[in-house]
C-alpha cells in the first residue's frame, strides 16, 4: 500500500501535519498505536485543563460571598465527577480529531510502526499482524512520555506519574509533588485547590525554572497563600513505600527533611519515544534523545523526517503543530517560512496563570542588550479589581538600542490568552510606541500590555 505520506504518531504534530497534507492534495497515512490525538489530547494538555477548571469553579464557590452571593448549603468535592468530566472532554476532543481525519480521506492503521527501509513502514497491528506499507515520505511524531528518575521508579500506585494522577480512584489527602515545571505547578496547584495536603519539592532555586525569576518568586508566593509547602533548592533522595504511606526524605540546605504522604506525583520532565523506530538500522542521526533534522524537519535519510517532541525546541503542542504545517508545506513545494524558534510562547495555567515570550529581563542583560524595562501590576487594573483576583503582573523588555521588543512576562488571571498579542507584535517587528499608541479596550486586562509598555519609556499613566 503506497501513500504520498506516511506520518508515525496522531498526537499534535502528527494529526495536524496529516490534515495540512490532505488539504494540500497529498494522499495520507496514520499510525497511531494508542488514542488519537496522542498525549497533549487524551493525557497532558486538554485533560489537565479541564481539572483545574473544576478546581477555579471550586475556588469561586469558596469565596462566592467575596462576589455578594450566598451558597446556601455546604460546598464539596466529587473528586470522581472531576475526573470524569475531565475524562469525557478528552474523548470528545479525540472523537473530533478521528471526525477530521474522516472528512480529510485519512487512513489510520492502529499499531506500532517501525521503520524498514526510507519509503517502507513495518505495522505491529493491535490484533497480532504485521502489514508493511510504503509512501515516498515518512514523518516521525512520536512524542514522549514522562520520565523517570533512578530513585524515583513509578509504581503507579504510591509513586505515580501524570496519567495516574488524573485518574486516581480517590483523592488523597496528601501529596507530594517532585519537579515544578508545567506539569508539576499544574497538578500541585490543582490537588491544593481542592483540599489535598501538597509540597511541592524543586532541585532549582525557583519553581517553574525556566520562567523570569521575579514571575517564579510571585507564583511561589501566591501557592503559599494557599498553604501549600514549598521546597526549593532541595531534592528527593529516597522514599520509603513499605508502609500505608509514603515516607519522603528531602535533602534541603536545612538537612535532611522526612515528610509523610499518601502520595508522590514524579513530574521531573519528558523523554522522547525513540524505541523501536528504527533509527539506527538506517542511520538517522540522533543525540541525547532527539532525531537531527535541518531547518525544514529533514533528517540526514532522503524522505525520512520528524517533528514535535523528538526534535529540537520545546517539547510544546503548538510548536509540534506548526513543525508539522511547515515540514508537509516544504514537501509539497510550498515556501514557507522557518520556525522563529525565539518567539514560542509558554504557559502554565495555575491559578494565577503563568505567559511568556522572548528573553527574560536577566537573559538580555546577560545576552549584553541594554534593556528597557516596564512593569504594570494588575493592583491597579479596574477590570482586574472588579474580577476579585488583583495578584500579578506584565512586564515587558525592551532593547533600549533599537526598540525592538525583546521579551515579556506575565503573572495573572487569563495572561495565557494575552501572550498572544506579544507573539504578534514581535513577529511584526513593533515597537514600544506603537503599542502605546495602539488603543486598547478599557476596562480589560489587555491594558496591562499597553501599559507596562508605556512605563517602560516613562509615560506610565495608571503607576508610579
Amino acid at each position: 500500500m503506497n501513500y504520498d505520506i506516511i506520518i508515525i504518531g496522531s498526537g499534535p504534530g502528527g494529526y495536524v501535519a496529516a490534515i495540512r497534507a490532505s488539504q494540500l492534495g497529498m494522499q495520507v497515512a496514520v499510525i497511531e498505536k494508542a488514542e488519537i490525538g496522542g498525549i497533549c489530547l487524551n493525557w497532558g494538555c486538554i485533560p489537565t485543563k479541564a481539572l483545574l477548571k473544576s478546581a477555579q469553579v471550586y475556588s469561586y464557590m469558596k469565596h462566592s460571598t467575596d462576589y455578594g452571593v450566598i451558597i446556601d448549603g455546604q460546598i464539596k468535592i466529587d473528586f470522581d465527577a472531576i475526573v470524569q468530566r475531565s475524562r469525557g472532554v478528552a474523548a470528545n476532543m479525540s472523537k473530533g480529531v478521528q471526525f477530521l481525519f474522516n472528512k480529510y480521506k485519512i487512513e489510520v492503521i492502529k499499531g506500532f510502526g517501525t521503520l524498514i527501509s526510507n519509503h517502507e513502514v513495518e505495522v505491529s497491528l493491535q490484533d497480532g499482524d504485521v502489514k508493511r506499507l510504503s509512501a515516498d515520505h515518512i514523518i516521525l511524531a512520536t512524542g514522549a512520555k514522562a520520565r523517570e528518575l533512578p530513585n524515583l521508579p513509578i509504581d503507579g500506585h504510591k509513586i505515580i506519574g501524570y496519567r495516574q494522577a488524573m485518574t486516581l480512584g480517590a483523592q488523597p489527602k496528601s501529596m507530594l509533588v517532585v519537579g515544578s515545571g508545567a506539569i508539576g505547578s499544574e497538578f500541585a496547584y490543582f490537588y491544593q485547590s481542592i483540599g489535598t495536603e501538597v509540597t511541592l519539592v524543586e532541585y532549582l532555586p525557583n519553581i517553574i525554572p525556566l520562567e523570569d525569576e521575579e514571575t517564579s518568586k510571585n507564583l511561589a508566593r501566591s501557592f503559599k497563600k494557599m498553604k501549600m509547602k514549598v521546597l526549593t533548592s532541595a531534592s528527593v533522595t529516597h522514599v520509603d513505600i513499605s508502609g500505608e504511606h509514603c515516607i519522603v526524605s528531602v535533602e534541603t540546605a536545612k538537612g535532611i527533611e522526612k515528610i509523610e504522604v499518601e502520595v508522590v506525583l514524579s513530574a521531573v520532565g519528558v523523554q522522547t519515544n525513540l524505541d523501536g523506530l528504527g533509527l539506527d538500522s538506517l542511520g538517522i542521526e540522533h543525540k541525547n534523545g532527539k532525531v537531527l533534522v535541518d531547518d525544514f524537519y529533514r533528517t540526514n535519510q532522503a524522505g525520512i523526517y520528524a517533528i514535535g517532541d523528538i526534535v529540537r525546541g520545546p517539547a510544546l503542542a503548538h510548536v509540534a503543530s506548526r513543525e508539522g504545517i511547515i515540514c508537509v508545506e516544504q514537501i509539497a513545494g510550498h515556501h514557507p517560512a522557518k520556525m522563529d524558534y525565539s518567539n514560542i510562547p509558554s504557559c502554565t495555567y495555575t491559578s494565577p496563570e503563568v505567559a511568556s515570550v522572548g528573553l527574560s529581563e536577566q537573559q538580555a542583560i546577560d545576552q549584553g542588550f541594554e534593556v528597557k524595562v516596564g512593569k504594570f501590576t494588575f493592583k491597579a487594573s479596574g477590570k482586574a479589581a472588579a474580577s476579585g483576583n488583583s495578584d500579578g503582573f506584565v512586564k515587558v523588555i525592551f532593547d533600549a538600542k533599537t526598540d525592538l521588543w525583546l521579551g515579556c512576562s506575565m503573572l495573572g488571571d487569563n495572561v495565557t490568552e494575552m501572550i498572544a498579542e506579544v507573539v504578534v507584535a514581535r513577529k511584526m517587528g513593533a515597537k514600544g510606541i506603537d503599542i502605546i499608541e495602539a488603543v486598547h479596550p478599557h476596562p480589560s486586562m489587555s491594558e496591562a500590555i499597553m501599559e507596562a509598555v508605556a512605563a517602560a519609556y516613562g509615560e506610565a499613566i495608571h503607576v508610579i
